[in-house]
């Protein structure tokens, strides 16, 4: 496991990555703003997929070629 500053930083760099250095402060600067209860969020955002379903589909997304 990742320590918390390496973490921090492979967060970034995809979110970096995926949104591009603005949008990316954006998203992070929203986040910390934000009152929403993020695990409340997040639970809802694949309400008809099981844990083993986003696990098979996100390494089915990190095998194929970028």
């Amino acid at each position: 496991m990742n320590d918390d500053l390496a973490l921090l930083a492979d967060g970034l760099a995809v979110l970096q990555d995926k949104l591009g250095l603005v949008e990316a402060e954006r998203f992070v600067s929203l986040i910390n703003r934000s009152k929403m209860n993020y695990t409340h969020w997040r639970k809802n955002l694949w309400p008809d997929k099981t844990v083993e379903d986003l696990f098979h589909q996100a390494s089915k997304y990190f095998q194929e070629p970028s």
